[in-house]
């Protein structure tokens, strides 16, 4: 079995590919990305872009599994356009099983609205693959790190409201994409990967204070105070109009949410949000 994984080049894309390649089961990898020449043995390397949907039908012909992983393009309908543009290349070429990377809480919307290019690319797959799948993936552990560590010296962790949130590690979602990749009986189905607690504002808060040694608060805040102190920070309208809705789906519990879709399809347990807070924010350097 060739099974392919486009957008290769990302973090979660390499992610995905070391898994398939620590797995048995006599499959060939296939990395899609727009630099091809940075893809390692026993690995093949194939150029697609999605802006470039002529060269994705090239890219995708002969698999018989791929993984589509979308792009950040943060212009309003860019993303949706090319979920739709590597979708429609992957049914042309032949592709038996599409797996669509897409997130929790996913939605009918308009753009520019966070969910709506996912929304746009579920439905369309689910018209037109002739067999697919759905991976809804929680809130990054990784990127509420980065958040994490941009409040460290405020001593105040902000939001919009007192949220639960289960995030997963990036290592997890890869791992449940290539239990779908290689597995059997997915067709159809949409899972949800998310970690293995909900915690709130405060926990959240607490457990930065625990590992880094330094007082840390979560302080609800406004939308208002929010959008004034990122633009203080610098931070361009388009940048703080994504932390602000990134921040409103916190506070609507879009990320409220645990499953074991993880370790079902990945064949381990989810990481917990401390272990991958533990091993970046060290104390008392962090």
């Amino acid at each position: 079995m060739k099974v392919g994984v486009s957008g290769a080049s990302g973090h979660l894309g390499r992610a995905v590919i070391a898994e398939l390649l620590q797995r048995a089961g006599g499959h060939e990898v296939v990395a899609i990305t727009r630099t091809p020449e940075t893809v390692s043995t026993p690995a093949q390397g194939r150029f697609g872009d999605y802006d470039q949907p002529e060269s994705l039908a090239q890219a995708y012909a002969g698999l018989d599994r791929l993984l589509i992983i979308t792009t950040v393009a943060p212009e309003p309908g860019k993303r949706g356009a090319q979920n739709v543009a590597a979708i429609d290349a992957a049914v042309k070429a032949g592709v038996k099983h599409i797996v669509f990377m897409s997130a929790v809480g996913t939605r009918q919307e308009e753009e520019p609205a966070r969910g709506a290019s996912y929304w746009r690319g579920e439905q369309h797959l689910i018209a037109t693959a002739p067999a697919w799948t759905i991976l809804r993936m929680n809130f990054y552990a990784e990127a509420f790190l980065q958040m994490a560590q941009g409040t460290l010296d405020q001593g105040v962790l902000p939001g919009l409201a007192e949220s639960r949130a289960a995030f997963v590690a990036r290592d997890d979602v890869a791992a449940a994409a290539a239990g779908i990749l290689i597995g059997d009986g997915h067709a159809g189905a949409i899972y949800n990967a998310t970690g293995p607690e909900r915690l709130s504002g405060a926990e959240r808060a607490s457990l930065i204070a625990e590992i880094t040694g330094r007082p840390l608060a979560f302080r609800v805040i406004t939308e208002e105070q929010l959008r004034a102190g990122l633009t203080r920070a610098g931070l361009p309208a388009g940048a703080v109009n994504i932390v602000v809705g990134i921040q409103a789906s916190f506070a609507a519990g879009v990320f409220d949410i645990v499953t074991g879709d993880v370790e079902r399809l990945g064949g381990r347990p989810p990481k917990p949000l401390h272990d991958v807070l533990a091993g970046a924010l060290t104390s008392p350097s962090a």
